[in-house]
């Protein structure tokens, strides 16, 4: 059965003759049917706000559109939450949002919504797309990451016509949508350097922000938060900083590996952590996997600590590789 609160505000809508309510409370009960997995039902509810007075379809559904387009990719969560390892506010936070859309009726009983909107910034590879993908895990909705290479447009007011679709076709469905690098998007509209059309592009992309129903968890990720407009970061209810991993971090993630994977290195995780700080989660990733396709390609006999020390070993040639003239790190 569809909610009771949202067939109320169909029929004030209709009442009022308010078609902008309408239309926004015909793409939440889509939301709620497609959920059910009643997706041929939510289908016909989005087909029908495109029917004129006769019948006649006026365009083709932008779900459809967007499905063949497609300006999103959707994926399928596999990261989760307690795989990752976050800093204590991240982690609280992200519980907290995750227990807030579950328990959403709850909240509207009392006429709050839960909460929609965050931004991930912090150098790259240390968990932000991870994290957008943990919490779509945790909600259970499909993840829709936005490509920039299709929205981003070479004609006037195309970037922006291309976000629209976009924030329509998500508002159809329960999901994480997803912005990498949103500072491709979302600059700064007081910069001299910037033309007319990125400041249009803000503006629309912001104004598609407030609008989206709090059943769309929009993520957004940053490595150059400097970058941003100032109006965008007042959007978002939840800011969370993803840093670089300090050694205790490093610790953890060798010692959920050896036990992830079986493998016992034979190196101990705080001998390991001091000697890859400064790499990013990413980076520690490849370096685990590095060890265990060494390990694989050995054997059964496999001298395991003799592969850790090797590839550690080539790490640290390859960091050296990447200091400058000053000594220092990139």
């Amino acid at each position: 059965m569809a909610r009771a609160d949202l067939i109320l505000n169909l029929v004030k809508a209709a009442a009022r003759g308010d078609l902008a309510q309408f239309k926004k409370t015909v793409e939440a009960l889509a939301a709620d049917e497609r959920a059910k997995n009643h997706t041929i039902f939510a289908d016909q509810l989005i087909a029908q706000l495109h029917v004129d007075g006769n019948g006649l379809s006026r365009t083709v559904p932008p779900a459809t559109r967007m499905l063949s387009g497609p300006f999103v990719v959707e994926v399928v969560p596999r990261r989760h939450i307690e795989d990752l390892i976050l800093p204590l506010e991240a982690e609280q936070a992200v519980r907290e949002l995750v227990e807030e859309q579950h328990r959403a009726d709850l909240l509207r009983s009392y006429n709050l919504e839960p909460r929609n909107r965050v931004l991930l910034i912090g150098p790259p590879g240390n968990g932000k797309t991870s994290l957008a993908e943990g919490i779509a895990d945790a909600l259970g909705v499909p993840l829709l990451v936005v490509r920039y290479e299709a929205v981003i447009g070479s004609y006037l007011g195309e970037t922006s016509q291309r976000l629209g679709q976009v924030f329509e076709y998500a508002r159809t469905r329960h999901c994480v949508l997803f912005f990498d690098e949103f500072d491709a998007v979302g600059k700064e509209r007081g910069d001299l350097h910037e033309t007319g059309e990125i400041k249009r592009v803000v503006s629309s992309l912001l104004l598609q922000i407030d609008a989206l129903p709090s059943y769309v968890v929009v993520v957004v990720a940053s490595n150059h938060p400097e970058l941003l407009d100032r109006a965008v970061w007042r959007r978002f209810q939840i800011r969370l900083e993803l840093p670089m991993p300090i050694q205790q971090q490093i610790e953890e993630w060798f010692k959920r590996f050896e036990k992830r994977t079986g493998h016992k290195l034979g190196l101990t995780p705080r001998y390991l952590a001091e000697r890859l700080m400064g790499l990013s989660f990413a980076e520690i990733e490849e370096f685990g996997t590095d060890i265990v396709r060494r390990i694989t390609l050995s054997g059964p006999d496999a001298d395991t600590k003799k592969i850790a020390q090797q590839v550690l070993s080539q790490w640290m040639k390859r960091a050296t590789v990447k200091t400058d003239n000053t000594g220092k790190r990139d």
